[in-house]
């Protein structure tokens, strides 16, 4: 077995943040800029060319890259052959957390008294246990802008798929220009209520341009691409060629009765990132128990 101490997938956390609050991905930098090339509406390519020098002002100068620095989500991976140790894995999360935002603005409050945390946390933190030596963390900055505008339906299977994509199109074009488009789209399909948004949120961690492995789910994912930029919502509401920036899509077995559709939308911004911590390289080798 191997010994992994919270503090270090805490600590690494914290450094996440700090970069993703000032830096989109990669490649939603370059969908955005391939964006602005293609538009030939002069509104909507001025607001993709806000959005660009935006994003890169934001890193050139370590500053937020957006107003809402969001809630954190952590989706945690822990290998079988792994025992964390330390203080609860929660609990120094949050730490990391409450040290990266004090320069942040705090948006978690208390969902009675509407009394803010001060702190950003707690931090939203999902863990599974999978095979291996390794800790696998995805951490994600999620503003409630685009948040707000998800949705979550429980289908009759009678309704099929095709009502499941008329839902996801409605959704994005009911949504308009709130969750700041162009928007990336996780979805979640089957499952039960809880897991259908779960996969929608983790779904929202696959790369822009990046084909599913699933042939069946690519083929589906690019139609519904297709059909979203095609309501014309474009960047911020002002119409144009590109209103969706890719749509991600994860499944799972069902029940007979029902057909659980999850819908999860992201604005223009994609502040997330991963790491991987090696067990054998990182941590501290130990006899079974």
């Amino acid at each position: 077995m191997i010994k992994i101490d919270t503090s270090l997938i805490a600590k690494r956390i914290g450094e996440c943040i700090d970069k993703i609050s000032c830096e989109v991905t990669p490649e939603c930098r370059t969908a955005l800029k391939e964006a602005y090339e293609r538009e030939d509406n002069p509104t909507a390519k001025f607001a993709l060319g806000v959005m660009n020098d935006n994003i890169e002002l934001a890193a050139k100068e370590h500053r937020p890259v957006c107003q809402d620095t969001g809630m954190v989500v952590v989706f945690v991976e822990v290998g079988n052959n792994v025992i964390l140790t330390g203080e609860v894995l929660q609990k120094a999360i949050d730490t990391e957390v409450e040290k990266a935002y004090r320069t942040l603005r705090k948006s978690v409050l208390d969902p009675v008294s509407r009394i803010n945390t001060k702190t950003n946390t707690p931090a939203v933190v999902h863990t599974s246990i999978t095979e291996g030596d390794d800790v696998k963390v995805e951490v994600m900055l999620k503003g409630f802008g685009s948040e707000n505008m998800s949705k979550v339906y429980l289908l009759n299977p009678a309704q099929g798929l095709e009502e499941a994509k008329r839902l996801i199109v409605e959704s994005v074009r009911v949504a308009g220009s709130n969750p700041c488009p162009p928007v990336i789209i996780g979805v979640g399909l089957g499952g039960t209520l809880e897991k259908a948004a779960l996969m929608s949120k983790h779904a929202l961690f696959r790369k822009i341009g990046s084909s599913n492995p699933d042939p069946v789910l690519d083929g589906l994912e690019k139609e519904l691409l297709t059909k979203l930029n095609d309501l014309g919502i474009g960047a911020q509401g002002f119409g144009g060629k590109t209103s969706c920036l890719g749509i991600f899509i994860e499944s799972y077995p069902t029940h007979i009765s029902s057909l659980p559709v999850a819908i999860n939308v992201l604005c223009h911004c994609s502040r997330s990132d991963s790491f991987v911590i090696d067990g054998k390289k990182e941590g501290e080798v130990c006899k079974t128990l």
